[in-house]
């Protein structure tokens, strides 16, 4: 069979005419000869009636909090309603269709309500009706642990549906569809003149995934990197290829592509941990001790940390701004000496083709001191180099490292 999975988000099911654009989707790849499985958000953004935030309204004004099994009994219902709506819109137009919910199309999870982390899937009915003829409709963003009770993937979950049953089925394709038309070099509200990709390697997409653009979720990607299941990020409303994500050797990477994209992340606290002045010996030992210290004590209050710098007489790292009344707190009681900075951003430029080129740091320092434009830390990968400064400036640093790459080109 000749698989072809293909998901829509919420902004892709919300009105009549955008349904219609999904059933177009559909009907030409089952005339180019695809078996699909389609996977479904829930429709719409907060304050239309199925989704996912609405939902959360319904709950939050209620005295005693639900607790995170019986959210996500209700929050799966956004995406059944979405998988039912289209399955019966598709029959209407003369396609034959079944819709799923996660648990019947075979995903298996952990048992962490909110956060579930797929642990299998069994897609032994979604072959049985594609080979009935049938679209599989799917319900995203939901799976089943072995106990059979319902559970919900987290923000971002109907992507990670798609590509873990592309994986799954050996689909030939996974296509998201959006609201845009594929990968930009940047964030258009910031840029206007960020350009769509043509192609892009699951390690950059990956890092610009995970470092604000919201194309498509990270874990989504890993299941897709890892099978070597392509991708394309597609817009519904138009007939357009969009970005083709694959492997890197696939993708052609010459010296004039050292950058593809930058992305940016708001919200974060710099935090500076400082050693103790004692004896040499004191000071060794603390050395060794007080990382260690301060990592574990995060660690065991579920505070996630980045942009991590251990030298021999401090420790820098970044807090997301909603921890860090927590995290000064923790390393206060422990006679800890911090400081901090909030109102920080991550700029991260990002580009497979930069990894062993001289001069892309140099290049980067350079833009930004022109526009005065003070780099507090940064860090670096084989496909990125992160950026931490002053939130507002944020949108300035973007603007400029797209202009200095020439990515509008």
């Amino acid at each position: 069979m000749r698989i072809l999975v293909q998901k829509f988000g919420g902004s892709s099911l919300t009105t009549t005419k955008s349904r219609n654009r999904v059933v177009d989707h559909i009907r030409r790849e089952r005339d180019n000869g695809y078996q699909v499985v389609v996977v479904v958000s829930a429709m719409g953004r907060l304050g239309d009636p199925y989704a996912t935030d609405t939902l959360l309204e319904l709950i939050r004004s209620e005295s005693e909090p639900l607790s995170v099994r019986e959210q996500d009994l209700l929050l799966a219902c956004g995406e059944i309603i979405s998988a039912i709506t289209l399955s019966a819109l598709l029959q209407q137009n003369g396609i034959s269709a079944e819709a799923f919910t996660g648990a019947s199309a075979g995903i298996l999870t952990n048992d962490q309500f909110g956060n579930a982390l797929i642990k299998d899937i069994q897609p032994e009915r979604l072959r049985k009706s594609l080979g009935q003829g049938n679209v599989a409709v799917v319900a995203g963003f939901q799976g089943q642990t072995s106990q059979g009770e319902i559970t919900t993937l987290g923000r971002g979950g109907s992507d990670t549906t798609a590509t873990a049953l592309g994986a799954a089925l050996k689909a030939e394709y996974v296509d998201i569809y959006t609201d845009v038309s594929g990968v930009l070099t940047a964030d258009p509200r910031i840029v206007a003149r960020a350009k769509p990709l043509t192609t892009i390697s699951y390690a950059e997409i990956s890092n610009m995934a995970r470092e604000g653009a919201k194309v498509i979720h990270p874990r989504a990607v890993q299941f897709a990197w890892q099978a070597k299941l392509p991708l394309r990020i597609r817009s519904t409303f138009s007939e357009e290829i969009g970005t083709i994500v694959t492997d890197t050797t696939m993708v052609e990477v010459t010296s004039e592509r050292q950058v593809m994209a930058i992305a940016h992340f708001n919200g974060l606290t710099q935090f500076t941990v400082t050693m103790e002045e004692c004896s040499e010996q004191e000071q060794s030992k603390q050395q060794l001790e007080l990382p260690l210290q301060v990592f574990q004590l995060l660690a065991d209050h579920a505070i996630s940390i980045d942009f991590i710098h251990v030298t021999q007489s401090q420790i820098n790292f970044t807090v997301q701004e909603q921890y860090t009344t927590l995290a000064v707190r923790l390393l206060q009681d422990h006679n800890i000496r911090v400081s901090v900075r909030p109102n920080c951003a991550k700029v991260s430029v990002i580009g497979g083709g930069m990894n062993g080129q001289p001069g892309v740091m140099a290049n980067i320092v350079a833009a930004l001191t022109e526009h005065h434009i003070a780099i507090l830390q940064s860090a670096d990968s084989n496909t990125t180099i992160w950026l931490l400064i002053d939130q507002k400036q944020m949108e300035d640093a973007v603007r400029t490292l797209h202009e200095k790459f020439n990515l509008h080109k």
